[in-house]
């Protein structure tokens, strides 16, 4: 035990001796995250001051409203699925965001509301999110506690189970939006052979083929995310989308600009090409 304190005391006192504040060595972490807060603010002032901010239209998204009325004239329920996961996934979280947007929408038409879901939380949380959109509305009354239920923790047997609703109710609009995994095809194929609308939408790769192929609207990837913006226009929200899509911006403008001075340096050999590559390409090492 003598020797392992010996040999470690002179460890401890090197590593104390290297630590500091902060680690110049990722400077340029601090000067990106200088560039995207700027933007990110920017549009945020100039969304709140009123300044109109473009959004390229989401189809899936434009079609909400049409779904819904057309639930309400075939007198049929929605139904809404947020995924397999638990509420610390963000998919989850804009799954609720969309939630309350189109219970809003729901309550507005009169029409039923359905949300079988897997997780006892996503319950809670969706539950509450449904109840503020009809007070919002203005419906209160109309609220149904129990059309948002548990159903199962395992994934088959969850999807099993929203199966044989969609099979038994036959709703008019199905809206997959969240996280999924094994159980997507599943699920888009029964909504599918009803010939119910189906709008889906999720972050995870590998399932998103398989609800192009049988849904008529799909989200891709970040167009969930940015559902919740697109359809609140929400100055804070819409502000941070456009900020966050130009650091993506200045990013892609780096990355091409790297690129053609690296080239130009390997043809010339020119010093000074060279130093102006190594300033950019600094940015992300």
């Amino acid at each position: 035990m003598i020797t392992l304190v010996s040999t470690a005391l002179p460890c401890f006192a090197q590593d104390t001796a290297e630590s500091g504040w902060f680690n110049t060595d990722r400077t340029q972490a601090l000067v990106l995250g200088v560039i995207l807060t700027g933007a990110i603010l920017l549009y945020v002032i100039l969304a709140s001051s009123g300044r109109p901010l473009f959004i390229r239209k989401i189809a899936g998204l434009e079609t909400v409203e049409e779904a819904v009325g057309r639930a309400t004239e075939m007198g049929k329920p929605i139904l809404y699925v947020p995924g397999l996961n638990d509420m610390d996934d963000v998919q989850t979280i804009a799954s609720m965001n969309l939630l309350g947007h189109l219970a809003t929408i729901i309550a507005g038409y009169d029409s039923r509301l359905h949300v079988p879901v897997r997780k006892s939380l996503v319950m809670s949380a969706a539950r509450e999110t449904v109840q503020q959109s009809y007070l919002s509305a203005g419906r209160p009354d109309a609220y149904q506690e129990d059309a948002i239920h548990y159903v199962s923790d395992a994934q088959f047997a969850y999807a099993a189970a929203v199966d044989g609703i969609i099979v038994r109710e036959r709703p008019a609009a199905c809206f997959y939006l969240g996280g999924f995994y094994a159980e997507s095809l599943i699920l888009a194929e029964t909504g599918n052979s009803i010939g119910a609308i189906q709008i889906a939408g999720t972050a995870r790769p590998p399932q998103l083929p398989f609800f192009v192929a049988a849904c008529d609207y799909t989200l891709i990837g970040e167009e969930l995310f940015a559902a919740s913006a697109y359809l609140s226009k929400e100055p804070r929200m819409l502000g941070s989308l456009k900020g966050q899509d130009a650091g993506k911006g200045i990013a892609i403008l780096f990355i091409i600009a790297g690129s053609l001075l690296t080239t130009a340096e390997s043809l010339t050999g020119s010093e000074t090409v060279r130093d102006i590559a190594d300033v950019v390409l600094w940015l992300f090492r």
